[in-house]
């Protein structure tokens, strides 16, 4: 949509919305959470890596952006009392949350089907699917505290051989967006929809093409327009649509 990808986002765009990203600390979610900040967000970091994410908090306190907050969380290991607990901590701490940017993910293995080991299979669901449904689930009121809050799922499109158990949960991922919006009544709604990103230097896309040139992918700077868009109230009126970002 080139509305989207074109999109000049205002300074203030997100000026005192709090917004929790997944997968903060490289990548999209890196981008993201810099770019969020940058158009005013108090930006809430979230990841397993800490010294990742106090890397990006550098930046954002470097750039003059709102003082943004940490939270640590494995997916792998994480259960409905850990992001119970995440969204008391958010109430106690901000109110309220007006955005949520479901980015983090995990390959797992290229594997044929056949042979696809059933730990990994469940590992990775685990991380790509189960966490951001029970993390959607936690913070919904929160989200409904507020006025035109919005919610972004991270989606994939990769339906051929070999994507194995990261492709079947991307699009398990786009099917609990789908509901997710569809369940959305006039009762103080919450925007959801997808981006689905063009190829972009990021740690996932360099392991599943280990051969490719990453001086020929975008970097996950390039496509934040779109991530800004969703996000702000801009964009109101959309409800349940896949954004889709071309590659030039």
């Amino acid at each position: 949509m080139p509305q989207a990808q074109d999109y000049q986002a205002p300074a203030d765009l997100l000026k005192d919305k709090t917004i929790l990203v997944t997968g903060a600390g490289a990548g999209i979610g890196r981008a993201a959470a810099l770019a969020y900040a940058a158009h005013g967000a108090t930006v809430i970091l979230l990841g397993r890596t800490t010294h990742k994410l106090e890397d990006v908090y550098d930046e954002i306190v470097a750039a003059g952006g709102p003082k943004p907050a940490i939270y640590p969380m494995n997916f792998e290991g994480a259960s409905p009392k850990d992001f119970d607990d995440l969204a008391s901590t958010l109430e106690k701490e901000f109110g309220a949350l007006h955005g949520l940017l479901h980015n983090a993910a995990w390959l797992g293995s290229t594997t044929p089907i056949e042979g696809y080991d059933a730990e990994l299979w469940y590992k990775v669901m685990q991380i790509n699917v189960n966490a951001p449904f029970m993390l959607t689930q936690a913070l919904m009121p929160l989200m409904r505290k507020t006025e035109n809050s919005s919610m972004i799922f991270t989606l994939d499109d990769k339906t051929t051989a070999y994507w194995g158990a990261y492709g079947v949960a991307k699009h398990a991922l786009e099917g609990l967006m789908m509901i997710v919006a569809d369940e959305m009544d006039t009762d103080q709604p919450i925007k959801v929809n997808a981006i689905n990103p063009c190829p972009v230097k990021t740690n996932i896309r360099l392991n599943a093409f280990p051969g490719e040139d990453p001086n020929t992918l975008k970097m996950p700077e390039e496509i934040m327009a779109t991530y800004l868009y969703l996000m702000g109230e801009d964009s109101n009126g959309h409800q349940g649509e896949i954004f889709k970002i071309e590659r030039d």
